[in-house]
Parts: C-alpha cells; sequence; structure tokens
C-alpha cells in the first residue's frame, strides 16, 4: 500500500540571531489513509517544526517530504492545519463565515455551496446553535471546535493537528479528545497529531512516532495502539513503557 505521507530522512534546521539550530535529524515515517498519526515528545524535539515542513511552510534541509507521492514544496488545501492557540479565527467574522472563508478563498464552490458544507462540519462539531456567533463568545474549547471544523470543511488529505488541546483545562481537555475521536470514527479522516503528552498520544493515536530530544531523531515506532484495551487498564503500562522509550538513553526520569 502506497503511503498517503512519506517522510523521508527529513533533516530540519532554523537561525536564530547568534546560531543554526538542527530542529530534527533523518526522520522518517510514514502515515496511511485514515491514520491517527501521532509525533511525541519532549519540548524541543521538533514535532512542530516537523508539522510546519509537512504544511509546507518549512523546507527540509535534507531530505524530502511526499503527499500523494507529489513533493511537498508550498502549503496546500490538501493539508490543513489546527493551531494550539485560540486566537486563530478571524474575530470579525461568525462561526459559519469562518469555516465557509477558505472555502471561497479556494474558489472551489458558489457561496452557497461553501455555507452548505461549512454548516455540515459545524454540525460534526456540536456547535450549530452557536453559527452566527463571533469567536469572543466562544470557550476556548468551542473555538478549537470551530477550528477543526474549518480545516475538516476543506476535505484535506489529511489534517494536521499542533498539541490543538494543550491550552485548556483538564475536563476539556478530556472532552475535546473524545469528540476528535467521535468525529474520526463519523468521517475516518487521516490525522496527524503533535503532543508532549504520553496520555494524549495513547488515547488519540493509532501509531505513535517517538523523537528523542533535541535534536529530534526517531527513537520507535509504537503501532497499533487500541483504545479499548487502554481503556480497560493497560493504558499506565503502556505510558510507562513509552516513557522508557523516550529516556532509556538520556539517564533521566520525569
Amino acid at each position: 500500500m502506497t503511503a498517503l505521507l512519506d517522510v523521508q530522512a527529513v533533516t530540519l534546521r532554523y537561525k536564530t540571531a547568534t546560531s543554526l539550530i538542527t530542529a530534527t535529524e533523518g526522520v522518517s515515517f510514514k502515515v496511511n489513509q485514515s491514520d491517527r498519526f501521532v509525533l511525541l515528545g519532549p519540548s524541543g524535539c521538533g514535532k512542530s517544526t516537523l508539522l510546519k515542513a509537512v504544511g509546507g511552510y518549512l523546507r527540509p534541509e535534507a531530505g524530502e517530504i511526499r503527499i500523494k507521492e507529489r513533493t511537498v514544496r508550498k502549503p496546500g488545501a490538501d493539508r490543513m492545519m489546527v493551531f494550539q492557540e485560540f486566537d486563530q479565527l478571524l474575530p470579525w467574522k461568525t462561526v459559519l463565515e469562518n469555516v465557509t472563508f477558505p472555502l471561497l478563498k479556494a474558489r472551489r464552490m458558489s457561496r452557497r455551496e461553501a455555507e452548505q458544507r461549512a454548516r455540515s462540519y459545524i454540525d460534526k462539531v456540536r456547535l450549530t446553535e452557536f453559527a452566527n456567533s463571533y469567536p469572543h463568545t466562544l470557550s476556548g474549547g468551542m473555538k478549537q471546535r470551530v477550528a477543526i471544523a474549518r480545516g475538516m470543511a476543506m476535505e484535506p488529505d489529511i489534517l494536521l493537528m499542533d498539541e490543538p488541546f494543550a491550552a485548556l483545562d483538564a475536563l476539556t481537555r478530556r472532552r475535546m479528545q473524545d469528540e476528535l475521536l467521535q468525529l474520526w470514527e463519523d468521517t475516518r479522516f487521516t490525522v496527524l497529531f503533535v503532543t508532549h503528552s504520553i496520555a494524549e498520544a495513547i488515547r488519540i493515536g493509532n501509531r505513535i512516532l517517538l523523537l528523542s530530544p533535541h535534536p529530534g531523531r526517531v527513537k520507535a515506532e509504537v503501532v497499533d495502539v487500541d483504545c479499548a484495551a487502554v481503556e480497560e487498564g493497560a493504558s499506565a503500562r503502556l505510558e510507562r513503557q513509552i516513557h522508557d522509550l523516550l529516556f532509556e538513553e538520556e539517564g533521566h526520569r520525569e
């Protein structure tokens, strides 16, 4: 089976005022259709930098990123991103207008068709009654649901999520994880999800790529993560196994 996304030996570097920083080194992985693929590692391991490169916002120093066998050279509507920040919505537009906006910018459909599709995805994230509300009237979790609806309404090949629930309180974060999983059950979209939380990675992903501390290198991949088994009490054991894989060579513990 040909991978939807193929990241081949990618090294990413960026300049600061005083030095050249290597964010990732020789990272390779493949994401298949309908995967819930998680990039997991400590802060500074290059997770978000990798996501930006997949999104087409950064060029690899070495290696190649391919989606549907085409080299990624710039951003595109086939890859939509959801960020951590709550302020990623346009504050002067309603929920409906925010979700409709990229559909109209892409010039793929009429306004009527765009609004119909936008309403469909607003329904999917359970915000129907807030379609005419403005972002400042919404909670943080609701804003993230709008951002998810906006990304999914474009029906991209892959949804890129950069720690989208990290700034939420624990209860809202758990509810958002549940809603994302239910949305996946309904539509089987493909998602590349970044987190530094082992528990969240286990809950969200069916495959988890473990990255070493700076610079990010592949340490291991955990496959066939079974959410049902995790719910039955295997979570703590799996968390410990993943923790040990992440930190076995660094000689420190959280």
